[in-house]
């Protein structure tokens, strides 16, 4: 079951002031892209010429994540702060656990399965309270409830409102709104209730709502995306299930033999560098390496470098699909296994 410390719902719910908040805000950032690094390799695992609705359905994860960041950083600098990211300590390790001592679940890097979704992924994604969707075959299922991260996004936003609108004394000018990325979702944080508004958006993407598997947009969130992904059956309204949805509707096609067999957790050190995929490893940090100065300096005071950003994010995808098809070779040798992304700060031109 993934639980959070204590401690860091209670340093929101004591905080008195915005610097209090600072840290814990920080903490929800590295917590929004710790996600990204896992979704993109099972998705980058997929080979290009199958498996593309699995695809889709990841990609749009990764996305929403990318704006869950960007929402982060934008409530970090309303509130005087400055959002940090091209660290070496803001970059999770994999595997291991997720950031502010959530425990419970060791989250890898590692191909595309159905496992992977079902343990790893949903687990992330858990909402408090989940819906009970039933198998179209079996409408008696039950769903098993696990404590989630609500509790601590619950506390800032409570906190945020009970502070009210002084707390907003950071410039306007670092706030970043990439519409043409992410359209009316992407909006500037300018008091408590723009802020608080950002953070529900934050939850409902991920976990729906107590009532509804959708997000405020009309999709499915991510949890109810991956639970899709798991049955490899859509969701369908259905009025004789208990919460009026099932896994009723189309079926969701998988080929296993169209996924790379990736190297899980691959390293720089696990290529012999002069191979192939091991330059192709390396050209994959450094574009990693620039998207996330890029980033950083987006949130930083230059929010028009973000376009430059996603530009970059794309560079990255593509640089992942022509490393994830290259042999591992090791010591000379191959390992039977394809090689996987590196996600590492690298200042090594290739």
């Amino acid at each position: 079951m993934l639980k959070i410390r204590s401690e860091y719902v209670e340093q929101v719910a004591t905080a008195s002031s915005a610097s209090d908040l600072h840290d814990m805000v920080q903490n929800a950032i590295q917590l929004e892209f710790s996600t990204i690094p896992p979704y993109l390799t099972a998705m980058l695992s997929l080979h290009p010429d199958g498996n593309r609705e699995i695809w889709s359905l990841i990609h749009e994860v990764v996305v929403e994540e990318m704006l869950h960041m960007t929402i982060g950083c934008n409530i970090l600098n309303a509130i005087g702060g400055q959002p940090t990211l091209a660290s070496a300590d803001f970059l999770p390790k994999y595997p291991g656990p997720l950031p502010m001592g959530i425990g419970g679940l060791t989250v890898p890097l590692e191909k595309f399965s159905l496992d992977i979704v079902r343990n790893i992924f949903m687990e992330i994604e858990e909402p408090e309270r989940p819906l009970d969707i039933p198998v179209l075959e079996d409408l008696a299922a039950q769903v098993p409830e696990f404590a989630t991260i609500g509790a601590f996004y619950a506390a800032r936003k409570a906190k945020i409102k009970q502070l009210g609108d002084d707390i907003f004394t950071g410039d306007p000018a670092r706030q970043v709104l990439p519409v043409a990325w992410f359209g009316k979702r992407a909006f500037a944080i300018d008091g408590a209730e723009t802020a608080a508004k950002a953070i529900d958006l934050v939850v409902e993407e991920g976990e729906g709502t107590p009532d509804s598997p959708f997000d405020p947009d009309g999709a499915f969130a991510h949890y109810y995306k991956f639970w899709e992904i798991a049955e490899l059956r859509h969701i369908a309204a259905d009025g004789s299930a208990p919460q009026g949805f099932s896994f009723s509707g189309p079926h969701i096609p998988f080929d296993a033999g169209k996924v790379w067999n990736l190297t899980p957790n691959q390293t720089l050190d696990g290529l012999d560098t002069n191979s192939l995929a091991g330059r192709r490893a390396s050209q994959f940090s450094f574009v990693f390496t620039k998207l996330m100065n890029a980033l950083h300096t987006s949130f930083n005071g230059n929010p028009g470098n973000f376009d430059a950003a996603m530009g970059l994010m794309f560079e990255l995808k593509l640089a992942g699909q022509m490393l994830v098809q290259l042999p591992t070779i090791k010591n000379g040798a191959q390992t039977g296994m394809t090689a996987g992304p590196v996600f590492a700060y690298s200042y090594v031109p290739v």
